[in-house]
């Protein structure tokens, strides 16, 4: 299955963060807010560049090591993508509020992350994508899959690629697989990429009118 769930967005969602997102995939739903450039405590005051700190909220209950490694992934990510020199000794906080999880959450919040980021304007190198490829029993490949694909999949990877060469930002695996069956997920994972930079494009383009629309 090489078709990614529908996505829908909503921008600017909340009043209170300097930019933020709700975003649907399937019935995966998350909202990322981001705030700052704004005051950073002198403990993680970085005089190069600004501090980024991601904060991931579960549905319910305490945060497990699979939910810390999460936040570490998307951080890491974040930090590739936001140009952080620009904005020394300072802090951006990104806050991430699972809402459903349906399947690919790992995915879904990092690019709600990016959403967020492109709302509140912070000036960014790139623009990061991220898929969920799966590896079923019988060797099928299945992009975003949802809960119920993922118990059957023996294999799972979330590949995330940056906006401007398609290259690879971060790889998390599960499972083991073959050398070809990952170079099928890469090029599977990496033409999905595409239609999520551009359902960015549209998104941003769709809010602009909106404000324009209002003046």
């Amino acid at each position: 299955m090489g078709e990614l769930r529908p996505l829908t967005c909503d921008l600017g969602c909340l009043s209170r963060p300097d930019g933020s997102a709700t975003l649907t995939q399937g019935d995966t739903s998350v909202t990322a807010a981001v705030y700052g450039p704004t005051e950073v405590k002198i403990a993680k005051e970085l005089i190069d560049k600004s501090y980024v700190e991601v904060v991931y909220k579960q549905k319910s209950g305490l945060p497990s090591c699979a939910e810390k490694f999460n936040e570490r992934i998307i951080r890491n990510t974040c930090q590739t993508a936001i140009l952080a020199s620009l904005h020394p000794r300072t802090a951006i906080n990104i806050t991430i509020q699972e809402l459903q999880n349906s399947g690919s959450l790992l995915s879904c919040c990092i690019n709600a992350a990016c959403l967020c980021l492109l709302d509140c304007s912070i000036s960014m190198g790139c623009m990061v994508a991220a898929v969920c490829v799966g590896i079923d029993g019988e060797g099928g490949v299945i992009v975003d899959p949802n809960d119920k694909q993922e118990k059957d999949c023996s294999t799972y990877v979330t590949f995330v690629f940056e906006s401007k060469k398609k290259e690879i930002v971060s790889v998390s695996m599960e499972g083991s697989c073959s050398s070809e069956q990952f170079k099928t997920c890469l090029s599977v994972g990496r033409s999905a990429s595409e239609k999520i930079f551009k359902f960015y494009r549209d998104s941003i383009e769709k809010k602009m009118s909106k404000s324009l629309a209002f003046k």
